[in-house]
């Protein structure tokens, strides 16, 4: 999540307010005032943020910044003692999720974001996320950690989100392992949200490859899961994150997942992210895309030609071949992604998801400026 850095004064716990820059009448105590030259705190705001460093201390929150320009209306952040500023929804982003929680029962070779062992339940905390919110929010993503690890709360928040933020769509980022559970799978199924979706990590068609991965024996569990969810008719993807140790077999993987998920909406091929797991196994891990190219084209091109929708995500265009370009998807968030010098003054830039900000010293050596469009890069399905 974004966050900036200032000071705060009399804030002794986390708040969590919606941005506003208007003086309003109404609802005002889930807001935080934003003020570039406020003389003293509002004290009918959670908290008042401003510039001006002469602002008059009258015992009331408030957090002193560099610039508010990062605001927007609408967006909601937590303000913690240390002044720290975490956004935890972007009324501009077409990336925002809750994190149901940092627990996780895999422990993924590659995971961006190790999981903790213990923490306090988070779901009080994000339904009143949810209920801040812009009601005309498009997509709102469930990720974590695992997010049925907080068993029926989910089913909670999605139905929350779905009173609360009605044009939105849901995303669910879950290992299946729970839907395994028939009973839990059916649960899901009962919310019968509009618009949700639930993408699945496979890492191999090998079972131990998979386990090994994870850290956990569970493949045949996910498998199950992934059957369960299409029993009771949930639209369902597949992510395949691909490193040193998942590219060689990327086109049996494919094949398999044809052959056995022929119900899937889609299948993600990502790009790794080279933080968290993935840093501390790096040497492990690491691979130049480029390297894999081959092989990615592939996977792709056989799920493109019998039916499937293959996507792949955090890839930069100029080191993919031309014929599986169309199939990229700009999917950094962004308040992690970033362009290098070579992409300037790139043909392509607009269209491609650029890079990880974590990958800004370790990315493909083969990423360059492409002069022109050599041909149109939508796919014809």
């Amino acid at each position: 999540m974004k966050q900036i850095k200032g000071i705060s004064y009399n804030i002794n716990e986390d708040i969590v307010g919606r941005i506003t820059f208007k003086k309003n009448m109404f609802h005002r105590t889930n807001e935080i005032w934003v003020n570039k030259n406020a003389t003293s705190p509002k004290s009918e705001y959670a908290a008042t943020i401003s510039e001006n460093e002469s602002i008059t201390d009258n015992g009331k929150p408030y957090c002193i910044v560099s610039s508010i320009d990062v605001f927007n209306e609408g967006d909601v952040v937590v303000v913690n003692k240390q002044g720290e500023i975490i956004f935890v929804y972007e009324v501009k982003s077409i990336h925002n999720a809750i994190m149901a929680t940092e627990r996780c029962n895999h422990r993924c070779i590659m995971c961006p974001q190790p999981p903790i062992l213990q923490e306090k339940d988070r779901t009080p905390f994000n339904l009143k996320l949810i209920s801040l919110f812009d009601k005309n929010t498009q997509e709102i993503g469930i990720t974590g950690g695992e997010p049925t690890l907080i068993g029926d709360n989910l089913f909670v928040l999605i139905n929350h989100i779905k009173k609360e933020l009605p044009k939105a769509a849901i995303s669910i980022l879950s290992n299946g392992v729970k839907f395994a559970d028939k009973e839990y799978a059916m649960k899901l199924a009962k919310c019968r949200h509009h618009d949700l979706q639930i993408d699945i990590p496979l890492f191999s068609d090998i079972a131990e490859e998979h386990n090994r991965i994870v850290g956990a024996k569970t493949f045949y569990k996910t498998v199950q899961g992934l059957y369960n969810l299409a029993l009771f008719h949930q639209r369902i993807g597949i992510r395949i994150v691909v490193h040193k140790q998942t590219y060689k077999r990327l086109p049996q993987f494919a094949d398999y997942i044809y052959h056995n998920f022929p119900f899937v909406v889609q299948v993600a091929f990502i790009q790794m992210e080279t933080v968290g797991l993935a840093k501390e196994n790096l040497e492990q891990l690491w691979i130049d895309p480029f390297d894999y190219r081959t092989e990615l084209r592939e996977a792709v091109l056989l799920l493109a030609d019998r039916g499937l929708k293959p996507y792949i995500y955090n890839a930069q265009l100029c080191v993919l071949p031309e014929d599986v370009r169309c199939y990229a998807k700009q999917s950094i968030s962004d308040w992690k992604d970033i362009y290098i010098s070579e992409c300037e003054g790139c043909a392509l830039r607009n269209q491609c998801a650029g890079l990880f900000e974590s990958s800004k010293e370790i990315h493909s050596s083969h990423i360059k400026r492409i002069e022109h469009i050599s041909s149109d890069i939508s796919c014809v399905n």
